[in-house]
Formats: structure tokens, sequence, C-alpha cells
């Protein structure tokens, strides 16, 4: 055991069989050695032995723990459950397997038998918690049921029936039992009731969460309407804490609703239930300015209460009826707020809810009143203005972010633009002396000065200022040398230089962000949107493991979670855990890997190092299986990930999400059908027997075609589809979703190739069925294909023509759609050859057969049907294309070495001399990384030449 915990697991395979040579009967030895050989690769061996241990019904420990541990680590969990059953049965009386059955169960999400384990524990040992545990999996059963009604009769009345049972006899003990009560009655809608266990003394033990009691009691009350009380709830809160938002936002809530019920408080008795009741907007108005008065006595200040005020001001102003309650001028309420917590870094976030307070009219004046309480220090007469400490800074960046948000910086022109880049970048160099004792890991005061230049020059850019993206990049990449851990850096950096196309610089930044767990869901698409798609074959095929690599172990981890939780008595946390769980199985994104994976892993292998068949089966694909949750698909990409400070009609909206949602599924079914298609063409294998039509029913393989062409329509519907969706020509925010792959698929001719293509394997089909006789019409129609092909692509080889990057008036362009297309080129080339090498299997077969008639007959003129020649010609047309498009590649090899980027001077001389190095750095990566997607893309062209030369009949 000693030697499988540090790893060595072939010293383990020795010492276990020194010990069975001994005792051959030592199960717990058979089960380490299994340990050992499933570690060393060796499964089905492992395999093996541990059914051997398992037929045996162990009841020892030891052997039993193994068996465990050597199950989860073959993602075997069900057998656990058997294991410890057979146990059960054996040792009736052991509290310790059936806890270890309960959990075995757990893992695999047998509901009803974990209920029943939970019982029969009880049953040996009376405790609360596995009462309780049977509780829990009835409410699990109602949660998974896919029935509402049965969850709502059965499951649910049954779980409420055996809590009530234990309150009657005075058992409950623990919080988590209470929680557990009403967790019941919310799910069974009895509200009420769930509010009088609350307030009762069950509702006593309610203590591990502050205010665990008035949350649940204001749930109640919301969820009854009870407007009244949900008032005097949060206005006795407030009283006790005025900083706490979520209580004004109900406070107001219930004020207006109230208001609009015309409630009068009875005159004789209590208010409600939890006291006095404010029911008019005057009370709310003096309320709000009793805590802004109690607040300037606080020792600490509060930003609550003012900020309620502005609040309140924009409800009255929403129901139209502001000017009679005087509760002063926003603008003058956000300019007296500024003055108390401008130097907070939250100013600005709190501030940006309220802005559409103030009329556009007013906002120059506003920035500039804010600029006029700055201390700000100028060393001479024209200089700019400095702070002279971290407090006056953070104002003064508040109120550029304000400036940017109100949309002062949209309006200039470009000489304005570019001096306020300059007094930026000037202003983030001056701050950064007050963060020289910060350590690596901590942002500079002044990061932000440095992100606001940069927002400037992409308006620019996006304005056609082609030099302004060079300049982003360079004050990001000196930006990140002084705050190497700053996020907001790297991601806009990753951003930019996909959208020039360099994808090698991507890979180090993405890994320097360490993302982890949930983000290889949120943010991972800026990965795998671009690295295969810009020729970076291996780094696409690393980041689509990093992805996977955490949706599969998600599974396994879930599992572990909610084990944790039934042991700790969380209970109200495992139906989260279990939503979180399907929530990414139905991931978009991981259903984008997971194709995108499989579409890479053909491309690089399939007819390469692995037959198209042998890789197929690697991967368990079959043309009939959709594993894709189309109804459930959920997009959880954090869209919003990057700072933004535009203004609302500049920013991304909720239509945004939608449309990019919309694109984004599309995009998938179109690559989903085509991966489908592929594997199809492994399951047409050729048959020799003579084929008449009740075999071919028998083989099945008629049902195959008919499975392609049925994809096939499919495929040419999601394309209708998507071409209809790009009529909208929809334009995202620069820092919004980046768009798919869709429109250089088609407007590059790759999607009629590939269409084109399968339709061919159909034709060839039934070419192999009818035979070579009386099969001229089709033979013809297959000549047609071949050549009309050879046209298809040599189209979108001219469309890979041009220079990837070019010099012009002293700065670079890159042009990211050429490697879009070579890269589309390689893969639609790969599907010809694919589709050829099944021509090649039908084909050969006839030659052959000819050439034997041939001998017997003795006749030198048998002639030879025209298919033959058409696909000779074809092969050989696709072979002197692909030579063609291998020496294009290795020009622009030639070109893009010979770039000499030293000789470029960036005409515009505002670059600094520190600038100018990094602009080179910059320069240098896109240079290099266009050089490696043109070195990849040329070695795999290379294998995919030597597999043409292959087909020569």
């Amino acid at each position: 055991a000693d030697y499988l915990d540090n790893g060595n697991n072939k010293m383990a395979i020795q010492q276990a069989d020194k010990l069975l040579k001994k005792h051959k009967d030592l199960h717990c030895a058979k089960v380490l050695k299994a340990i050992g050989l499933q570690r060393t690769g060796k499964q089905d061996e492992a395999y093996a032995l541990a059914q051997e241990v398992a037929a045996l019904e162990p009841t020892d420990d030891n052997s039993l723990q193994a068996l465990t541990i050597l199950y989860r680590e073959m993602h075997r969990p069900e057998l656990v459950t058997k294991l410890y059953e057979a146990a059960v049965k054996k040792v009736p009386n052991s509290e310790e397997y059936h806890s270890h059955l309960f959990m075995a169960y757990a893992r695999v999400g047998e509901y009803k038998k974990m209920q029943q384990a939970g019982m029969a524990l009880y049953k040996i040992v009376p405790k609360n918690p596995y009462y309780f545990w049977s509780v829990m999996s009835l409410i699990m059963q109602s949660i998974s049921a896919q029935d509402e009604n049965l969850s709502k009769t059965m499951f649910l009345p049954l779980a409420e029936r055996m809590v009530e049972k234990m309150v009657k006899e005075d058992k409950i003990e623990a919080e988590a039992e209470v929680e557990l009560y009403y967790m019941i009655l919310e799910r069974l809608e009895k509200y009420k009731e769930a509010l009088d266990v609350v307030r009762g003394k069950l509702g006593e033990k309610l203590t591990s969460e502050l205010q665990s009691r008035e949350n649940k009691c204001m749930a109640m009350y919301k969820k009854l309407h009870r407007w009244p009380e949900c008032n005097a709830l949060a206005r006795r809160l407030l009283l006790k804490n005025s900083d706490d938002w979520q209580f004004y936002i109900t406070y107001f809530d219930s004020v207006f609703q109230l208001i609009d019920e015309s409630w009068t408080p009875p005159a004789e008795e209590e208010h409600s239930l939890e006291g006095e009741v404010h029911c008019s907007v005057e009370q709310a108005v003096n309320f709000i300015e009793e805590r802004i008065t109690e607040e300037s006595k606080s020792s600490r200040p509060l930003r609550g209460p003012y900020l309620a005020k502005l609040e309140l001001i924009r409800r009255l102003r929403h129901r139209g009826c502001n000017d009679e309650y005087k509760l002063g001028d926003p603008e003058e309420l956000m300019f007296q707020y500024f003055k108390k917590f401008g130097d907070k870094p939250c100013c600005f976030t709190d501030l940006k809810v309220f802005v559409d307070l103030l009329p556009p009219s007013q906002y120059t004046k506003f920035i500039r009143q804010l600029l006029d309480v700055i201390p700000l220090a100028a060393a001479a007469e024209n200089e700019v203005a400095l702070p002279g400490d971290i407090k006056a800074l953070q104002q003064h960046l508040c109120v550029v972010q304000l400036s940017r948000l109100l949309g002062i910086y949209h309006a200039m022109e470009k000489k304005q633009k570019l001096a306020v880049v300059r007094e930026l970048m000037l202003r983030y160099r001056h701050g950064l002396e007050f963060g020289k004792a910060c350590l690596k890991t901590e942002l500079q005061f002044s990061d932000y000065y440095c992100l606001l230049a940069v927002h400037l020059l992409l308006d620019l850019w996006l304005e056609g200022e082609e030099a302004a993206v060079w300049q982003c990049l360079t004050l990001l990449e000196e930006g990140l040398s002084h705050s190497p851990s700053n996020a907001q850096f790297k991601l806009l950096l990753i951003r930019i230089y996909c959208r020039l196309g360099a994808f090698e610089p991507v890979s180090e930044l993405y890994s320097s962000l360490d993302a982890k767990h949930i983000q290889h869901d949120t943010i991972g698409y800026l990965l795998t949107r671009y690295a295969g798609s810009l020729g970076h074959y291996a780094a696409a095929s690393q980041s689509c493991n990093f992805a996977l690599r955490f949706f599969h172990s998600n599974q396994k981890d879930t599992s572990e979670y909610i084990i944790q939780a039934y042991k700790y008595g969380a209970f109200e946390k495992i139906p989260e855990f279990i939503a979180f769980r399907n929530r990414l199985n139905s991931s978009l994104h991981f259903a984008q890997v997971r194709t995108e994976r499989m579409l890479l892993d053909l491309l690089l292998e399939a007819n390469i190092s692995t037959s198209l068949e042998e890789s197929i089966k690697s991967m368990s694909l079959s043309p009939e299986e959709d594993d894709i949750p189309w109804k459930d698909l959920r997009d959880n990409r954090d869209l919003t990930v990057l700072f933004s400070w535009d203004p609302k009609d500049r920013d991304i909206s909720e239509e945004h999400r939608k449309l990019s949602l919309e694109e984004e599924t599309l995009w998938l079914r179109i690559r989903s059908l085509t991966l489908r298609l592929v594997s199809g063409l492994s399951t047409l294998g050729h048959t020799i027997q003579p084929k008449n039509s009740e075999k071919t029913a028998e083989n099945g393989v008629s049902s195959k075609i008919d499975t392609i062409r049925a994809l096939l329509q499919q495929l040419e519907a999601a394309v209708d589809s998507g071409k209809k969706f790009l009529e909208q020509k929809i334009q995202y925010p620069v820092l919004g979703p980046p768009p798919t792959r869709m429109a250089g698929f088609f407007s590059n001719g790759s999607c009629q190739c590939q269409t084109s293509l399968f339709y061919l394997v159909s034709d060839i089909y039934e070419l192999d069925t009818n035979g070579l006789e009386d099969s001229a019409e089709i033979q013809e129609r297959i000549g047609n294909s071949f050549k009309s092909l050879v046209e298809r692509l040599t189209d979108l080889f001219n469309k890979c023509k041009g220079d990837l990057i070019e010099v012009r008036d002293g700065t670079l362009k890159t042009h990211p759609n050429l490697l879009e297309n070579l890269v589309f080129f390689v893969e639609t080339i790969s599907i010809a050859l694919w589709v050829s090498s099944y021509c090649d299997s039908v084909l050969r077969p006839f030659k052959s057969n000819l050439q034997k008639k041939k001998k017997k007959k003795k006749e030198s003129s048998v002639a030879m049907p025209p298919v033959f020649t058409h696909f000779l010609d074809y092969v050989t047309e696709l072979q002197t294309l692909t030579s063609n498009v291998i020496d294009h590649i290795k020009g622009l090899e030639i070109i893009l070495t010979a770039l000499k980027l030293e000789e470029l001077s960036l005409k515009d001389t505002l670059l600094l001399q520190e600038e100018k190095k990094f602009t080179k750095t910059v320069q240098g990566k896109v240079q290099s990384s266009y050089h490696h997607s043109v070195q990849e893309i040329g070695e795999l062209l290379k294998k995919r030449l030597d597999t043409i030369k292959k087909l020569k009949i």
C-alpha cells in the first residue's frame, strides 16, 4: 500500500505477487495488485482480478475499501453498490457497511434505494441524521421525477409526514432538520405553514446564518403577498443596520405595493405581525432622511442611506411624481456622494446605476463640478495637474470612468481622443509611483487609466485607424509588465490578438490567468473559439483537453460534494449541487468542445496515423446517435468578463446575448452534423457479395445510407437557417461575444464543397449497389461531381491567396480571414480524401473483377467503364492542387520570415522610447504566431498529400 501511495505501482504489483505466493487467497493483496495494474494502464487485467475478489463477496474492511478506491479510479461507481449490498446481507447489523451502502447509492443517484438504506440504518441505530437522510432522499426523488404531479402528490407529502412524526414526538434536534422541514413546505407551496415553523419554537434553532430566520420569514411574506409584514420587517432590520441594501429594496417595493392597494393600518390593533408599517410616500421620505441623519452620527461612513435616497427618487420619477416630495436634485446628491465616497473604488459602480437621472445637457457641467473638488497640482503652467496621493488619484479615476460612461469621450474627434490617450497614459505612469511597494500579485492603483486609454484607441481602430490597434497592444503589454497579475489586461490582450489572427501569445496569457474550475466553462470560449480556426492545431487540442477534463471530472466531483452535504447535514445544498451538475452537462461550451475536439482528432489522425474506421471506433461515434441536449442547451459564457465603461447604447445588450446564443447553436448544429456524416462513411464499408435487395435489407447497410441521406437533409436545413441568420448582418460590440466561424464557412465556399462531397457518397453507394452495367447515367453524374468539386476546391484555394501580413504606410495590417480560409481548405480537402478512399474501396473490387473477365475471354478489348478514368483524373487533380497549396504555403513562410519589422517606423511620433520596445515585442509576437500557423497547416497538408498518393487504382 505504501508503494501505491508513493506512485511506485510496479513495485506494488511485485510485492503483492510475493504475498500471494505465500497466501494465495489474500483478498486485499489481490485488490492492491489490481490497483497497481489499473494505474499502469492494464485496465482489463485489473478488472478481471477485482471481479474475482468481488465474486467472493468479501466482508473485511480492507478489501472493501481497496475495491472502492479501484472502482472509483475505473469510473465504475455502480460496482461499489453491488459490493456493499453483498456485505450488508452477510453482516446485517453493521452501521458502517450500511452507511457505506447509502453513500454508494448517493454516488450513482439511486434515490429510492437511498431512502430504503437510510431507514434500514435508522432501524439499526436510531440516530436522527439517518432518519433525515431518508427524508432528503424522498425530496431528491421529487426533484428528479419527470412528473411534477407525482412529486407534489406522493414524494413531498410523504416527506412532510415523516418530519411531522418527529416534530410530534419532539425529536427534532439540529438546525439542518428544521431547514429540511422548511424546504419541504416551501416546495409544497405551503407558505403559511412554513412561516409558522420559522416563527415558532423550531425557528429558534436557525442560528448558523446571520438573519437566517428573518430572511426566511421575508421570503414567505413575499410569496404570500403580505406586504404590511414585508414592510414592517424590512423597516425593523434597517433600523438595526441601515447599510443592508436588499432590505431597502424590499422596503420600497412594499411601500409602493401598499400605496397601490390603498392599504390603511387598522385603528385599534397592531399594524402587522412585525410591528409598525409605512404605507405612504411621506413616511418613506422621512424614514430615509432619518437614516441619513443617523448615518452622520455613525463612526464609519455608510453608503446605504445616500444610495437609498437616489433609489427613491428614481422610483418616484418612474411613477411620474417626483416634484411633490422635495428630496433634492439628483445631480447635487450625486455630487455630495462623490465628495464623501469618491476615493473608494466602489464610488463609480454605485453612481453608474443612477446616471440616467441626469439630463444629458448637464453631463459636461456635472463632470467639471466633480473635477473642481479634486486636489490636483500642476508642476508648471502648461502641464497636467496630477494627484498628490492615492485618495486624489482614486477620485480622479472615478471621474474619468464617469466621463466614459456618459459618452463624453465617444463624442470627441480623433485629435482630441489621441490627446486624452496621451493624458491618461501620463497619469497612468505617474500613478505607478504610488504602487512601488505593491507585491507582484497586487494591482497598481493607476491600472484603470491604462485600460481606459486602450478603450479609446479601440474606438479609433473601429473607425478605421489601423495603427491604433498596435498601440492598444503596446500599452497593454506595458501595463502588464508593471502589473503582472492584472486579469483585465490579459483578457483584453487575448481578445485583440485573436482578432488580429495571432493565437500564439494567447495560450501563455490564458494559462497565466490560472482559470479555476467553473471558469473553464465561463471564459474557456476565449481560447477554444480561435485556437483551431487559426491553424494552431496542437494548442487547440490542448485547450479542448483542459475544458473536457473539467467537464468530465465535474460528474465525479459533484457526487463527492453531495456525499459531504449528507454527512454534515447541509441538506439545502444538495439540490443546488444537482442543478449545478445539470447546468454543466447541458453547457453549450461543453457540446462545442466535444464536437470540435472529435473533428480535430479526425483531421490530425484519420487515414494518417490510424484508419478513419479505427479513429471513429475509438471515439465510439455513430451517425445515428446525437448526444447534444439541443432543447436544454445552457449558455454559461461570461460575456461581461471584460470591463467596459461604455454607455448603455454601446454596451452588450440582452438582445446581443440572445443572438449570439442562436448563432452559436446554429454553428454547432452544422459542425455536429458534419461530424456525424463523416462517421457515417466508415459504416458504409464495402461488402463483396452480389447485392440483391433482400440481402441488403438484412445487412442493414441500406438503412445506413438512409441515415446518411437523412443527416444530409438536416445539414441542408441547418445551412439554410445559418444563411438566414447571417442576412441580419449583426454587429456585436467589440468586447461582446466573438462571432462564430459560420460567415467564413459560407462565403469561402467550404460549405458547398463539403455538402456536395456527402452527396457524392450517396451516388457512389448507388453505383456500388447497381453494379457497372447499365449505370452509364450514374457514372456520368459521378464524373460531373468530380469535375465540379475540383473547380470548387480551386476556388476555395484562390480565396486563401494574398499576404497574411502586409506593411501599408508604415503600419502593419493582418489578414486573419486568409488564415481562416486556409484552415477551412485543409478541413475540406481532408473530407474530400476520406470520401475518395470510400470511392476507392468501391471501385477496386470492380476493377479486379473486370481484369479477371478480361483474362477469361482472352480479349484485349473489354472496354473500361468511364468512372475509372473520372476517378483517376480526379485524384491526380487533387494531388496537383494540394501540391500547389503546399508550395503557396512555403512561399508564405518565406515572406513571413523576410518581413523586417525593425524597419517599420511607426509614423506616430507620439510613441515614447519605452513604448517603442513594447511595440517591437508585440509585432514580433504577431509575426511569429502567423509563421507558426502556416507551419502547422503546411505540415498537416504534407501528410494529407501522402494519403492521396495511395489512392491510385
